[in-house]
């Protein structure tokens, strides 16, 4: 019977090349997702690749269709709903099914479906999409169609080349203010440099073109601003080296009119902040009036969301100055009531990539969430009468929260029970897994690190750097640790602490904890720090990272309907003083609601003893009282990123059977069949259900897989291979009688073979080649002893009917 690989080659391919199509126009069987990273009882593994049978393309930048092929024997409409999701995921508006013979086309320009009997031909599907594009002219069109710069070893990835696209044509088209949205760790800065590449590389710019801002035949000069230094090094020393010598970071009152691509900070261009400590310098002219007001062409603003389209921001001032030139703002957050200024400025996005779809298309990492409770956190925190601080201060009489902790009373033993839990998580796990701790201050941060130095002497002894705080008062030096931290093959620093300055811009690809223990009320924010573990890196076997909670921000923001990247698992803990484990339960989605918020504390906000007048200090120290760990509960998500209720393996397992058999007699009936038997082994695989660890599991390791799946779902008796096989040879002696002594034992080895190994399967001719039933010849000597292997494969269709017969 022909196949759809029959249909491809035969009759699919042939048709395209009459329609005009090449083949470096033709992508066949094109995989453009990595697969969901599952992690079910420990394993690892990736759900199937979204795989095209064909793309399309114009030119190397822009397809145009998806085709699917189906057998010649069904109707050529057949594949046509997996090619229209196909084509809505990839931005296409023309999907096609085909057979060979007919074609279905879908055009989501017209809505229609239509039956053809010729693909349409490169020329005609770009000119039908060209009417409905904001491209008007020839001369935008052809900038648009611009190569992107070539990387064989990283090619752009669909949504990446999607967003490229469609901002380009946006600025072509005219539009002034455009807005991209990304989450974390998809790429957002390749998608910047492919922008620029494109537009600059196409004199997007040159006279005569009314999308130009300029009218001269220069290149056009682009600015890309960030607010901190190391998301501006780091694009240019590294992603935008393809533009050599065009490069120029902005910095020490330095200007150059001579360059096309600068970088530079938001803080490098503007004066003194007459708010700042340093208030009393001299207010100077605003440096990025030093250059013309129509001297840039495009602005890229990174992190956009960071305020700096705010009217009341002094940031808006040079995005005002620069008002003639283009202004793409780059963002990992959708619209919040906290960036909705962001979104006023620029605009609804022209495309948006979110978490969940980065993960559920297998290019970012899920993670299991830890919400870790300690004593004063569940119950709150009262000083005893006249208790006074480590400065002989007396401790005002109020019952302190959660949002209290270390920015109105610090709590020492509370900071160290924490520390204490922290060490003993990465001892059961990896000691050496890059972890990232966010403190409420930089001065919690620094109490912290000791702490957590002190309790891991062991490495720090051999590695002083093993923890290390990150933050504004560190300066070159925290800046070296974050630079080591982030080096995939730098073991240590393992453990950054730090308070504000690692939640945005860090690629850290290898960190595999993100540790919460100062609230996080902004959903903005909170995106940010949580992306810092959202890499994947498959090489160094980083698939998935964990989230430790110890104030509630994570399932408070879990719980938040416009949240759109579940968690992967949570879980919840009770620990003592020692920060051990007393008891573990599961969290569901009611336990987030009722959770304290507190009030972010600046970075800039110093202790009120660090240096220079003496000031008051802002808030009191507490270094006595003994704290417990009182909860901890872990959040993850099923094979179906779906969050259980109930986190074990077992109950997983029971639920996936049901949902495919209704009950024994069903799961009976297909199990006995061999080919429905392998289509219900390969459904519970594709879940992440594995026997072995699921026999473990439920403490039944000799189980036979029939009867485990039956007793987990529908609570029937569970026998082992043993007595099965046993059953089957004293109960089925007729069944043994009509063979040949030589046939007998041949039966007898297979069941033998079930017993001892849990082979179910007895797939022909396979089984006949391992011990112990090699034993007794090869393939066909053992064919002879049956009389045929027709009759061979009745013989064990049959013995496996007796096995798995109704008691």
């Amino acid at each position: 019977m022909p196949t759809e690989a029959d249909t491809c080659r035969k009759y699919v391919v042939p048709k395209l090349h009459a329609a005009g199509w090449d083949d470096e126009r033709i992508l066949e069987q094109r995989t453009f997702t990595a697969g969901r990273i599952m992690t079910v009882a420990g394993q690892v593994w990736r759900r199937p690749q979204k795989r095209a049978d064909y793309l399309l393309r114009y030119r190397p930048n822009v397809t145009l269709a998806v085709v699917e092929a189906k057998a010649a024997y069904k109707h050529p409409g057949h594949g046509l709903a997996q090619a229209k999701e196909y084509a809505e995921i990839l931005d296409l508006k023309f999907a096609y099914s085909t057979n060979g013979h007919g074609i279905v086309e879908f055009d989501f320009l017209t809505g229609k479906e239509t039956e053809l009997d010729a693909f349409p031909s490169p020329d005609a599907l770009w000119q039908r999409l060209q009417g409905a594009s904001g491209l008007k002219t020839e001369a935008q069109r052809e900038r648009f169609l611009t190569p992107p710069l070539a990387d064989p070893g990283r090619p752009l990835r669909y949504y990446q080349e999607i967003a490229v696209n469609r901002v380009v044509s946006a600025i072509l088209g005219g539009r002034r203010r455009v807005l991209v949205t990304m989450a974390t760790g998809t790429g957002k800065t390749v998608v910047a440099l492919q922008i620029c590449w494109k537009l600059w590389s196409s004199k997007w710019n040159a006279k005569g073109d009314p999308s130009g801002p300029c009218g001269s035949h220069r290149k056009p000069r682009i600015l890309y601003l960030a607010d901190r230094n190391f998301l501006i090094d780091d694009p240019k020393d590294k992603i935008f080296a393809p533009f050599g010598d065009a490069r120029w970071k902005i910095e020490g009152g330095k200007v150059t009119l001579g360059r096309e691509m600068y970088f530079a900070t938001y803080q490098s261009l503007m004066p003194p902040d007459p708010n700042r400590p340093d208030k009393s310098a001299p207010a100077t002219r605003a440096f990025y009036k030093e250059f013309p007001a129509d001297f840039f062409d495009l602005v890229i603003v990174d992190e956009c969301h960071r305020g700096s389209a705010s009217d009341e921001s002094n940031w808006r001032d040079i995005l005002d100055y620069f008002q003639p030139a283009y202004h793409l703002g780059m963002t990992a957050t959708p619209l919040r009531e906290e960036n909705r200024d962001t979104y006023v400025y620029f605009g609804n996005p022209v495309y948006t990539y979110s978490l969940k779809q980065g993960i559920d298309d297998g290019f970012l990492a899920p993670y299991r969430v830890h919400r870790v409770v300690t004593q004063w956190d569940a119950a709150g925190w009262r000083p005893s009468k006249d208790e006074l601080d480590r400065y002989g201060r007396e401790i005002p009489d109020e019952h302190y929260q959660t949002a209290d902790f270390e920015r109105i009373v610090a709590l020492r033993a509370r900071t160290g029970a924490i520390a204490r839990h922290l060490t003993d998580f990465l001892k059961r796990t990896d000691r050496f897994a890059k972890t990232i701790v966010f403190c409420v201050d930089q001065e919690h941060a620094l109490e912290m690190r000791k702490q957590l130095t002190n309790l891991n002497t062991d490495l720090t002894a051999q590695f002083p750097d093993y923890v290390c705080r990150v933050t504004a008062d560190e300066g070159d030096i925290g800046r070296g640790h974050m630079g080591r931290f982030q080096d995939v093959e730098t073991r240590t620093p393992v453990i950054l602490t730090t308070s504000q300055l690692l939640t945005t811009g860090l690629d850290a690809p290898t960190c595999r904890n993100i540790v919460l223990v100062r609230l996080v009320n902004s959903m903005v924010e909170f995106k940010q720090i949580i992306g810092r573990g959202t890499r994947v890196r498959d090489d160094y076997g980083k698939h998935s990272f964990n989230i430790l909670d110890y104030t509630g921000t994570a399932t408070r923001n879990f719980a938040d309907p416009a949240f759109d990247g579940e968690p992967a698992f949570a879980s919840q803990e009770e620990i003592d003083a020692q920060g051990e484990t007393t008891k573990e339960m599961i969290l569901t989605t009611e336990d987030t609601e009722g959770t304290e918020e507190g009030t972010l504390v600046a970075e800039e906000e110093k202790p009120g003893f660090s240096g220079g007048p003496i000031k008051p200090r802002r808030k009191y120290y507490y270094d006595g009282g003994h704290v417990e760990i009182v909860t901890e509960l872990v959040h993850e998500l099923d094979a179906d990123g779906k969050q259980l209720r109930v986190v074990k393996l077992t109950d997983y397992t029971a639920e996936k059977v049901r949902s495919l058999c209704t009950n024994p007699e069903d799961l009976r009936a297909r199990w006995i069949d061999n080919e429905e038997r392998a289509e219900i082994l390969r459904q519970l695989a594709e879940r992440g259900i594995d026997f072995p660890v699921v026999a473990a599991q439920a403490g039944k390791p000799d189980a036979d897989p029939f009867d485990l799946l039956c007793h987990l779902a529908f609570n029937a008796p569970l026998l082992t291979r043993r007595q099965r096989a046993d059953r089957v040879k004293k109960q089925e002696t007729a069944f043994f009688r009509f063979f040949s002594r030589e046939a007998r034992e041949i039966l007898d080895d297979l069941l033998e073979k079930y017993a001892v190994d849990g082979e179910v399967l007895f797939a022909l001719p396979e089984v006949l080649k391992v011990p112990p039933i090699s034993h007794h010849g090869n393939v066909n000597e053992i064919i002879v002893k049956f009389g045929g292997a027709e009759a061979l494969r009745e013989a064990v269709n049959k013995l496996q009917t007796l096995l798995y017969a109704d008691q």
